[in-house]
């Protein structure tokens, strides 16, 4: 068993930090390595998801540069958006989406499938991980890559140490956060579960052929949807999960089952002073971590430090 003390020194020695060391003391003495298994929602939860979050910037930007060289989108929704940097029809894309109206979802959605269809599966990573690494966020003056929460990589770390196998099982596109999962979070691309796009694969002349996005849709990895593709993924429940929204809140549930006891976690955004605080789309949640028990991880209160120095 791996010592806490060593591992998660942004964490600050109060109940939810002794939470989580009980719970995995009492996993390593009782629990299987194989169903050792721990998911964690990405956007708000493992990264700073707000003012905007990085994929739909990463997106605004795809489609600006769409709208710039073809005026006739830029009356349409989402390239109008995007084109007069209408932050704040974009950032409520999601509000409306966790107070349950996916209308606006849907039509980002039909932007998105059309802003990368033909684009090969390459291209997408490398374009994606290009935009975290060369672009800042608005508020807090660092890179996008820059942006993630030491407390929650030193968790990671911690439950890996104790013969876990950490996954992100987010909202987000799949391939948008495998270009960078490995430098931000310590992940491989094989422990990343997101939405997708369709795909298909193109044949050339031996050059091993492509894999392309097609205009189509495939998964949107939020809410019910988020158990379906942890399980066929995986194949076991995991007993460790951590999220931050209403989206999160069947995955947290489907965690433990009737076999194990689950740790679940829901990450509050409640410090101003070193990020945006916010509890929109998070009312479900913390409704159900009030009625069940969950633990809520205050930023203000539990974390020493949120971001990486520099």
């Amino acid at each position: 068993m791996s010592s806490s003390a060593e591992q998660l020194t942004s964490w600050n020695d109060t109940p939810t930090r002794e939470a989580i060391v009980t719970f995995v003391e009492s996993v390593v003495a009782t629990v299987p390595p194989e169903h050792r298994i721990a998911v964690f929602d990405n956007d708000g939860t493992l990264w700073c998801e707000k003012p905007l979050q990085v994929e739909i910037a990463f997106i605004l930007e795809r489609l600006a540069q769409m709208a710039e060289k073809d005026p006739s989108l830029r009356d349409r929704q989402p390239w109008k958006a995007s084109y007069e940097r209408d932050y704040a029809w974009l950032a409520g894309v999601m509000d409306k989406h966790y107070e349950g109206d996916d209308s606006l979802v849907k039509v980002l959605m039909g932007g998105l499938l059309q802003a990368f269809a033909g684009w090969t599966v390459e291209e997408y990573g490398a374009a994606a991980d290009r935009f975290v690494r060369e672009n800042e966020h608005p508020i807090l003056n660092r890179r996008y890559c820059d942006c993630g929460y030491v407390p929650m990589v030193e968790l990671l770390r911690y439950l890996e140490a104790n013969d876990f196998v950490t996954f992100i099982a987010s909202g987000g596109n799949r391939d948008f956060m495998r270009g960078f999962a490995r430098d931000v979070y310590g992940l491989p691309p094989e422990r990343i579960i997101g939405s997708s796009n369709a795909l298909e694969y193109r044949p050339d002349d031996g050059q091993g052929g492509s894999v392309v996005y097609l205009d189509q849709p495939d998964v949107f990895d939020d809410g019910p949807a988020k158990p379906v593709r942890i399980w066929s993924r995986i194949g076991r429940r995991p007993i460790f999960a951590g999220g931050n929204s209403n989206g999160d809140v069947p995955m947290l549930r489907f965690a433990g089952g009737p076999d194990h006891r689950a740790f679940r976690m829901l990450v509050l955004h409640d410090d101003p002073d070193r990020e945006p605080a916010y509890t929109k789309g998070a009312e479900q949640g913390l409704d159900h971590a009030r009625q069940h028990g969950w633990t809520v991880v205050s930023v203000k209160d539990d974390w020493n430090r949120v971001f990486a120095e520099g």
